[in-house]
């Protein structure tokens, strides 16, 4: 970052002498000076923009950059103005015509026609974000084959997780390395086509906002569990793949009326009741069950709630319609009935 911004500012001399020197439109100095640094200032911009754009729709800015430096070149010939007006407007495009003509050429390219290959390979690609990452079951699901495309993962991804793994926070510690090791499994995969993208944002600070900014010129989605992201991104127009979505998606589905069988764990909030999971996580809130807890109990399901946090059951327990199983350590000393 220290070398770029001096490189920058030896342009910005470079061109505020040349101004001085030269004096181009028979300026003054100061007038010159002030003239230079606002085509500096264009040029910064320019550059600015020109880093969000990917690596397809540079190759296009190589068209609009040969046709900037043709038009350059017929005003130089055509332009009826003094030498050193014209030597100021050469460097000035020295300066402007990569940048601009780079633009142009992206631009344009988005309207040419290209393979269909290369389109569905941009707009099926996958971005992972960072929690995701350190959650893990993305391993499982891209080994499962049910997510088709590239894998792409940011640079700025792997230094946030290289961050997290170098925390001196234990647990913050513990997850980026699991992060780290989740990335090395996949990597070991022949089937997953995984990516690294050196594409960056520096004007954007949130590695949130990156991945937006990533997936939309890239026509990719983004993989995730982080709930915020999801819903900034759907508001922006990107899609998003949100792995708790299908987590709770393929939770096994139960009606009201089913029996099921319970191991009671804690009570509740409420009197009276005690509270259970499924293997998959899934909360079960079961009426009457304060007194079963830590026993197996037969409950009857009264009605399901979707959250956005998940799948929570409701269910009603009554030991005059159900079985009680009570643990095995509580019956380990009961004596065994007498052979007949």
């Amino acid at each position: 970052m220290t070398d770029r911004l001096l490189a920058r500012g030896i342009i910005v001399l470079i061109l505020a002498a040349c101004a001085v020197s030269l004096r181009p439109f028979h300026l003054d100095p100061l007038p010159a000076i002030l003239l230079s640094l606002g085509i500096a200032a264009g040029a910064l911009l320019a550059e600015s923009r020109l880093q969000q754009l990917s690596l397809p729709r540079l190759a296009g800015g190589i068209l609009g950059l040969l046709a900037a430096a043709l038009l350059a070149l017929v005003l130089k010939q055509s332009w009826p103005e003094p030498a050193n007006t014209v030597a100021f407007v050469q460097v000035a495009c020295l300066l402007l015509l990569p940048g601009l003509g780079s633009v142009l050429g992206a631009a344009k390219l988005d309207r040419l026609p290209v393979p269909a290959e290369r389109t569905a390979s941009e707009s099926g690609a996958n971005i992972l974000d960072t929690s995701v990452i350190i959650d893990g079951r993305i391993a499982d699901i891209l080994e499962t084959g049910f997510l088709d495309g590239p894998i792409l993962i940011p640079r700025f991804v792997l230094r946030e997780l290289q961050a997290i793994a170098d925390s001196p926070d234990s647990l913050k510690r513990n997850r980026g390395r699991r992060g780290l090791d989740i990335l090395q499994r996949l990597q070991k995969h022949a089937h997953l086509k995984i990516r690294i993208l050196d594409q960056d944002f520096p004007h954007l600070r949130e590695v949130d906002s990156k991945l937006i900014e990533l997936a939309r010129g890239n026509k990719a989605r983004i993989v995730t569990n982080d709930f915020n992201l999801n819903k900034v991104a759907q508001l922006q127009g990107v899609a998003v793949l949100n792995i708790n979505e299908l987590a709770n998606a393929m939770r096994p589905v139960v009606l009201p009326g089913e029996i099921m069988r319970v191991f009671i764990i804690k009570e509740g909030k409420e009197q009276n009741q005690g509270i259970a999971y499924l293997d998959d996580g899934t909360m079960i809130v079961v009426e009457q069950a304060r007194r079963m807890i830590l026993k197996t109990i037969e409950v009857a399901v009264t009605s399901v709630l979707q959250t956005t946090a998940g799948k929570m059951i409701f269910a009603r327990f009554d030991d005059r319609l159900h079985a009680v199983h009570e643990p095995r350590a509580a019956t380990r000393d009961t004596p065994n009935p007498a052979p007949l």
